[in-house]
């Protein structure tokens, strides 16, 4: 069987609407304005997008991914069955309701019909206006009877800890975290393949037909991280980088993420144990190797192949850009020691 040529190749997203969502996704997708229904959230990598250019164009990511060779994989991605990523985008114009995910350990044992994978993630604040902050943990002596009785009484919302929020924020969210995205913001949500989520407060809200949304109260409590003080944000850690400002947000067994900002001509290398992704969050401009030119826009999110050669970026703007991939943690760890980065500096950013 003749192998396909790697390319990069685009991912169309799909949205999906939400109670809390917005009426207009734009600059991010200008074409989503004006909306009738709100939007909540924009699945770049759904294994429902379909791949746009190349020779997957036409075919669901999910669909693709099960016929990719090694050779666009990886060789340590070469026995995944499924798609390792999913990265959203989220535009919530209200409180998101408070939530908690389960771990992998649940999971296979509660949610088989499910998948059988917990939820791991992490949020990227791109933008954020005056005001806007997020609910992430619950406060320090947070009991479970204290829990349930503010639940009952409607006031789970003041259990949680309150944390403003920022552009250019991190936040690593484990499993057993409760947690709340607030409105005014937009968020890169980067997370292990799962759609799983128990529901514990959704702040009196009805659906278009009056209904409220089904509530996961005693999955919740089972999963719930009592007694662990609530984090904070990741501070970011530099890497060494001639031709952008590149920093790593964010890195477990699941996903590492980078953010590079950069008005240069940057060049990126591929690497052969797995595939990346370029997620645009601001910027035009074009990417390109020997063979082909493409034009990138915010919003965008590319599939960069395992052994494709060396691509370059060329912004025509001011370009920010998320680099995701599924990492080797312990080599992972091991190369960015080699790069002289101690250990301080990794237990930073460096999760599990």
């Amino acid at each position: 069987m003749t192998v396909p040529a790697p390319v990069l190749s685009r991912i169309e997203p799909i949205f999906s609407a939400r109670l809390w969502g917005a009426h207009s996704l734009a600059p991010f997708f200008p074409d989503k304005e004006n909306l009738a229904e709100p939007l909540g959230e924009a699945w770049l990598t759904s294994v429902d997008s379909h791949i746009v250019n190349g020779p997957f164009a036409g075919k669901s990511l999910g669909e693709s991914w099960r016929t990719m060779p090694v050779e666009w994989r990886g060789t340590a991605l070469d026995g995944f069955p499924e798609f390792p990523i999913l990265v959203k985008f989220l535009f919530p114009n209200d409180k998101l309701s408070i939530q908690v995910h389960p771990d992998d350990s649940y999971a296979a044992k509660h949610e088989q019909a499910a998948g059988g994978r917990g939820k791991t993630e992490m949020w990227h604040i791109v933008s954020s206006q005056p005001g806007a902050e997020i609910l992430f943990g619950l406060k320090p002596g947070v009991t479970r009877q204290d829990f349930l009785k503010a639940i009952a009484g409607n006031t789970l919302e003041d259990l949680l800890a309150s944390q403003p929020v920022h552009a250019g924020d991190t936040y690593f969210v484990a499993p057993g975290t409760q947690h709340a995205l607030g409105s005014g913001i937009v968020v890169c949500e980067v997370q292990e393949y799962s759609d799983l989520t128990y529901r514990v407060y959704d702040f009196g809200r009805v659906d278009s037909s009056g209904k409220p949304r089904e509530l996961h109260i005693n999955k919740a409590l089972e999963v719930t991280r009592f007694g662990s003080p609530p984090p904070g944000k990741l501070v970011p850690m530099a890497l060494h980088s001639p031709d952008a400002k590149k920093y790593l947000l964010a890195a477990c067994p699941y996903f590492a993420t980078e953010r590079w900002d950069t008005f240069k001509t940057t060049f990126i290398e591929s690497d052969p144990e797995h595939f990346q992704l370029f997620v645009i969050l601001e910027g035009t401009g074009k990417l390109y190797d020997s063979e082909t030119t493409f034009d990138y826009r915010i919003g965008e999110a590319w599939f960069l192949p395992a052994t494709l050669s060396v691509m370059t970026l060329q912004p025509a703007a001011q370009t920010s850009l998320l680099r995701i991939f599924v990492p080797s943690l312990a080599a992972y760890r091991k190369q960015l020691q080699q790069q002289g980065f101690d250990e301080a500096s990794l237990s930073r950013v460096l999760v599990g």
